[in-house]
């Protein structure tokens, strides 16, 4: 008999710094290995690679991987499912530590490469292995590992099935039951069904958003809201920039495409939306348009920002970071008016994407919001559909993988609390076959 123990590392105290362990016998899958955005002043354009390990383990923002030292047994492998920070952003600070190559999706080992080659600190040597959505990378004689494709807010996300002796641990982080994805095919139903009836021991899953009720709408219902926004702004002449998050591909192409449709040049402006969107560009995720713009340096942005400015705001639609009110990221810049770019009354400002509910990001986000509107800006709040599952998404997907046990992850007690209660209506016994976790924690299937 195959002895199998889930290891909580992070991520299951908080929504963020996420990393699982999965140990059969005494080999051990590390699954993700994310940072906690909100523990240093961190967002889309700012760096931590300077920092030490053990001072981000002290602040909160990264996992405490020490844990990993006390279970016993080797890692063999990193997995990383997604190219979310809260999933990959620990790799240069940790993965030193283990002699394991780690497994990502084509598109995120790109930006696990990027991360590393950032990294000023520690060497980072393990080799970075792309495994294709529907591919297997045979561990050992005995385990083997799978991605299963999912939908999520960034391209080329998946589940990772881990193929044990005694049956599959399901790892089914980030993820929507998204039919109509904008980009990229839906989720791979007809596969988790049939692993559902081959038997699942345990399926770790996020629990963010099980707390709301019903399901969460399509990205193609987020594309027609941007449309529907941005066209709707064309009845002045006024100067219109949109924010959302640098890392969501399939948002940012709705963006530009009707900015085609507003006869506007689309200017993505910031270094995040360069390297995100670079590497889909590059990868043939997405394709730009002749006339798109591309800036990532802030002497390069600046420029553009006072080109844009001079020209005529109306030529343009600006793309661009900042809409957490993060200090130093370029929509805050523009509202302190460190920039050329000046927002006069009228300007349209659109947020599409929501406000993450902690206390700095809601505090920064006012004061941003507060600035522009004292500038006679025009402020459309969320234009937005989430990434993650609502309840009733959480519902089908436990009804399709019919796991023996099931532990919820990412996330913080309220949100496990919520997941419990509907394990609970689908007839899973909390303490028994459902299970709250916390981190530092190690529990034997």
């Amino acid at each position: 008999m195959t002895e199998i123990g889930i290891i909580a590392v992070g991520g299951y105290n908080e929504m963020g710094k996420n990393m699982t362990g999965i140990r059969i016998d005494n080999d051990i899958i590390v699954l993700d290995m994310g940072l906690q955005l909100d523990r240093v002043q961190i967002h889309e354009d700012v760096e931590i690679d300077k920092m030490h390990s053990l001072d981000l383990i002290k602040m909160g923002a990264i996992p405490d991987d020490t844990v990993m030292k006390e279970v016993g047994g080797t890692v063999k492998a990193i997995v990383c499912t997604h190219g979310h920070l809260d999933h990959i952003g620990a790799i240069p600070k940790l993965a030193h530590r283990y002699k394991a190559p780690i497994i990502a999706t084509p598109y995120t080992a790109e930006l696990v490469k990027h991360e590393i080659e950032d990294e000023q600190r520690f060497r980072v040597t393990n080799e970075v292995v792309p495994l294709k959505i529907g591919g297997v990378y045979n561990l050992t004689p005995d385990v083997q590992i799978e991605f299963i494709r999912i939908q999520h807010s960034i391209v080329d996300s998946a589940y990772a099935a881990i193929h044990t002796p005694d049956g599959v641990v399901l790892y089914a982080s980030d993820f929507k039951l998204d039919r109509t994805p904008t980009l990229g095919e839906p989720p791979d139903f007809p596969r988790l069904r049939k692993l559902g009836k081959e038997g699942v021991r345990a399926m770790i899953t996020e629990s963010t958003n099980s707390g709301l009720s019903g399901k969460t709408p399509s990205e193609q219902i987020a594309k027609d809201l941007v449309r529907d926004v941005l066209l709707g702004t064309e009845e002045t002449e006024s100067g219109v920039i949109i924010t959302t998050f640098s890392s969501h591909v399939a948002r940012i192409n709705a963006i530009i495409q009707a900015a085609g449709e507003m006869d506007r040049i689309p200017v993505l402006l910031g270094r995040s939306m360069e390297r995100y969107l670079t590497i889909a560009r590059n990868m043939n995720y997405i394709k730009f348009p002749g006339n798109l713009e591309i800036y990532g340096s802030r002497n390069a942005v600046d420029k553009a920002l006072k080109r844009i400015s001079q020209d005529g705001k109306k030529k343009y639609l600006p793309i661009i970071t900042g809409h957490q009110g993060e200090p130093d990221s370029i929509l805050t810049r523009i509202a302190n008016g460190e920039t050329q770019f000046k927002v006069d009354p009228g300007d349209k400002v659109i947020f599409s994407a929501n406000a993450i509910p902690n206390p700095m990001t809601l505090a920064n986000r006012y004061a941003l919001e507060t600035k522009l509107k004292m500038a006679g800006a025009r402020i459309y709040e969320n234009v937005h559909v989430s990434g993650h599952a609502s309840r009733e998404d959480h519902w089908e997907l436990l009804r399709m993988v019919n796991p023996d046990q099931v532990i919820p992850s990412h996330g913080n007690m309220t949100m496990h609390s919520s997941y419990v209660e509907l394990a609970e209506d689908a007839g899973y016994v909390f303490g028994d076959t459902v299970h709250i976790m916390r981190n530092g924690e190690e529990m034997l299937l």
